[in-house]
């Protein structure tokens, strides 16, 4: 069977974990902590990020880029459930715009608000020689990013049935796996952004979505409603 190296909170595994599941790809779960740059994870991927996907007989695929392409290629099984989807559906052009909007999450997004909320409010629990107080400063200015992203979101899920189009999209999942960390973290401003709300309702309501719901992290447990699909 295949293996992910992933971490529970890490919003790029996250998102290699909804796409194979949304594809019908079962995997085993190796859960590694990225903070600790074990010397046998970077010979895995030299990078030393997650997450890793392990296929038999292939080189380990490293990043969420490499893995979702590869993905994108993959036929998709069928469900009971639900119907395959395409993580990269339509012409040149929508799933330019896909990848435009999977890279706004798994770029901007991330750096504004999800690598600095697990930082500050995760990893310096993990991490003995960490700083044992969040930055109350700090914290909000990522909360005021955390605003800015969400009000975009807002505009997205107002104007197209899926964030970059008709199709359920791997746009979709990248911002629903950084929404997700925040979501745990009980940062999202939900009464703010009802439209924003719904849509990750319905991702969050989706069978892909239920071994996320079920993470938890040791000293950071998830706030009361976020495995609550009516929030």
């Amino acid at each position: 069977m295949p293996t992910l190296t992933h971490f529970r909170l890490c919003p790029y595994s996250r998102t290699a974990r909804l796409a194979l599941a949304e594809l019908g790809v079962e995997v085993d779960l190796v859960e590694e902590r990225p903070w600790e740059w074990r010397p046998e994870f970077l010979a895995l991927n030299p990078a030393g990020e997650l997450p890793v996907l392990q296929l038999d007989g292939t080189p380990p695929l490293c990043g969420i880029y490499a893995i979702s392409e590869y993905l994108a290629e993959a036929p998709a099984a069928e469900s009971e459930d639900e119907p395959p989807i395409q993580i990269l559906p339509g012409d040149r052009i929508q799933r330019a715009e896909i990848r435009r909007l999977a890279d706004w999450f798994n770029g901007k997004f991330n750096r504004e608000v999800v690598q600095e909320l697990l930082q500050q409010r995760v990893y310096t629990r993990l991490q003995p020689e960490a700083a044992s107080a969040p930055d109350v400063d700090f914290l909000r200015a990522v909360r005021a990013n955390l605003r800015y992203h969400m009000s975009y979101v807002s505009y997205l899920a107002d104007n197209r049935r899926w964030l970059a189009g008709e199709e359920l999209s791997i746009a979709d999942l990248a911002a629903a796996a950084h929404v997700s960390v925040a979501d745990y973290l009980g940062e999202v401003p939900w009464e703010e952004h009802p439209v924003a709300k719904t849509w990750y309702a319905r991702l969050k309501s989706r069978r892909s979505f239920r071994s996320l719901l079920a993470d938890r992290v040791p000293g950071a447990l998830p706030t009361a409603h976020y495995a609550d699909l009516d929030f």
